[in-house]
């Protein structure tokens, strides 16, 4: 029951600042093209490569951690679905660059974080 609680109350404060940020990024870079679910994305893929990395291999930490902070934290702040939707909202729309241009920043950026994440783990 500690484990339910520990990801839904993560799960919480993920949600809360993926819909922050998410409205941050809008206003501050308009609706034109989904930052804020791109930088949602990298940011939650860095924090998994991190955290799965830090908490098996670098420190000495009790497992409930890891989902507190994948499951419940990263499942609620990271936005794939929203990514899909956009990305088929482009293609609909016939906007093939902005389609590829949010498949392409999503995937690379986001694999680049989970490798950044993961390589700071060790090094730390």
């Amino acid at each position: 029951m500690k484990d339910f609680l520990a990801i839904s109350l993560a799960a919480v404060a993920g949600a809360n600042l993926r819909y922050l940020l998410s409205r941050l990024a809008a206003k501050q870079f308009g609706p034109v093209f989904p930052y804020g679910t791109l930088l949602i994305n990298v940011v939650g893929s860095f924090i998994v490569g991190f955290s799965l990395i830090w908490t098996t291999q670098r420190a000495l930490v009790d497992p409930r951690w890891r989902l507190l902070v994948v499951v419940g934290f990263c499942g609620s702040f990271t936005t794939f679905s929203s990514y899909a939707f956009e990305t088929m909202a482009y293609f609909e729309q016939g906007q093939w660059s902005l389609m590829l241009a949010n498949i392409l920043t999503n995937n690379i950026l986001c694999l680049g974080a989970v490798l950044g994440g993961m390589a700071l783990a060790r090094v730390l």
